[in-house]
């Protein structure tokens, strides 16, 4: 939770991260079609005006989960463990380690997988990503103190989060942390992907 944020506002997202959090559980267990935003303000604890309050529709509370969980640290905590010669690949490779974090990359692969299932969730795979990117950009900004353009840290932000999205569906064969190879998968671990595409971003292609 943002420590910037005075009571009130830390009580509002309080809120709507428990809404989120209910919503996404009973969409893993009954999946979409399995329950209503009734099930979803029972299991919070809320009522129903105070979901819509936050929220349009289940999906949006499904999705909100991934906006709301992805790693908050403090970018002057993360900024400031960085060497004097560091770059703007450097500082968003730290971001990255830790935003994706093992639990968020599994369940991310759920919501993906969800989204695959159930068309209503479609939409809001790219809200999840462009929220993440976003984030990522305003970091590179607090770093690069204006000594890149706001294209540079665009272009990174968006290559970098864009790569994420054929792992998350599928069409990338990558391990993520924690999971077993099967014999013969010829699976990439996460970790080896996640630095050979810095290696590519650093020497070229």
């Amino acid at each position: 939770m943002n420590s910037k944020l005075n009571l009130r506002d830390k009580k509002k997202e309080a809120t709507a991260y428990a809404l989120a959090v209910a919503a996404f559980e009973l969409a893993l267990v009954h999946g979409m079609d399995g329950f209503i935003v009734d099930d979803v303000v029972r299991k919070a604890g809320y009522s129903r005006r105070t979901f819509a309050n936050y929220f349009s529709c289940k999906e949006e509370a499904v999705a909100s989960y991934f906006i709301s969980s992805a790693t908050k640290e403090d970018d002057k905590s993360l900024l400031a463990g960085l060497p004097p010669d560091a770059t703007p690949l450097d500082a968003l490779y730290n971001l990255l380690k830790l935003q994706f974090t093992s639990e968020f990359l599994h369940k991310l692969r759920q919501f993906v997988s969800l989204a695959n299932q159930y068309p209503s969730l479609e939409p809001y795979i790219l809200s999840v990503f462009r929220r993440l990117q976003i984030a990522a950009q305003e970091v590179l900004e607090q770093f690069s103190h204006g000594r890149y353009s706001d294209g540079y840290t665009h272009l990174l932000a968006g290559a970098v989060y864009g790569a994420f999205v054929p792992i998350m569906d599928g069409r990338l064969n990558v391990m993520l942390p924690g999971e077993q190879q099967s014999e013969g998968s010829g699976a990439m671990p996460f970790d080896q992907y996640l630095n050979s595409m810095f290696a590519y971003l650093r020497n070229g292609f």
